[in-house]
C-alpha cells in the first residue's frame, strides 16, 4: 500500500527509516502512550529489528508514516488467530513535531478501510491509554465506538491507568 495524502505519504516501511524513527520515537511523551514492548531510549537498533521483523510479514501491514521523505511514525495492525481471524488491533505513533496535524486521522482510515477492503477483516480493536483524550477523539472521528473500558488495566511510566477499548466493525461506516 502507497498512499499520498497533503502532508504525509503512508507507505510500507524501509531499512533506511532506522535512524528517523528512532529520532522521533526516541521522546518520552511518545513512550507514554505506547505498550511497554516499544522500548525507551529507543535506539537506531531497536528500529532496525522491528523493521526487519515488519519486512517479514505477509499481508504487508505494518506502515511508516513519511513526511517530506523521512518516516516520522508507524501505523500497523496485528492480526488475530483462530477463532479471532477475522479481527486485527490497530496501533500507532507519530512523531510529537507531527501532532495535531491530522496525519494520523487520515492513516487510520486509511489503514482501516485496507484491512477491511484488502485483507476482509471485519473488526478493527484499539486501546487507548486513559490519559490520552486526543487518540480517543481521532478514533471516534473513523467511526471506532467505545466498548469497554478496562478500570486499573495497565501500569505505564509508574501510574495505574484505565484502558479503553474501541472497535471499528465493518459496514458500520463508509469503509
Amino acid at each position: 500500500m502507497l498512499l499520498r495524502f497533503a502532508d504525509f505519504t503512508l507507505r510500507p516501511l524501509l531499512p533506511e527509516d532506522a535512524e528517523s524513527l528512532a529520532r522521533e520515537g526516541n521522546n518520552h511523551n511518545v513512550w507514554r502512550n505506547l505498550r511497554d514492548r516499544f522500548p525507551h531510549p529507543l535506539t537506531v537498533s531497536d528500529t532496525r529489528a522491528y523493521i526487519t521483523n515488519a519486512l517479514g510479514q505477509s499481508p504487508t501491514t505494518t506502515f511508516a508514516i513519511d513526511v517530506d521523505g523521512q518516516a516520522v511514525g508507524v501505523i500497523g495492525l496485528t492480526l488475530c488467530e483462530g477463532e479471532r481471524r477475522h479481527s486485527a488491533e490497530l496501533s500507532y505513533w507519530l512523531g510529537e513535531p507531527y501532532w495535531g496535524r491530522g496525519i494520523i486521522t487520515q492513516a487510520v482510515q486509511a489503514v482501516t478501510e485496507y484491512a477491511i477492503k484488502e485483507l476482509g477483516l471485519s473488526r478493527i480493536e484499539s486501546y487507548v491509554f486513559s490519559w490520552n483524550p486526543a487518540s480517543a477523539r481521532v478514533l471516534e472521528k473513523m467511526g471506532f465506538e467505545r466498548e469497554g473500558i478496562l478500570r486499573n488495566s495497565i501500569i505505564k511510566d509508574g501510574v495505574l491507568l484505565d484502558r479503553w477499548l474501541y472497535a471499528y466493525l465493518a459496514g458500520q461506516g463508509d469503509s
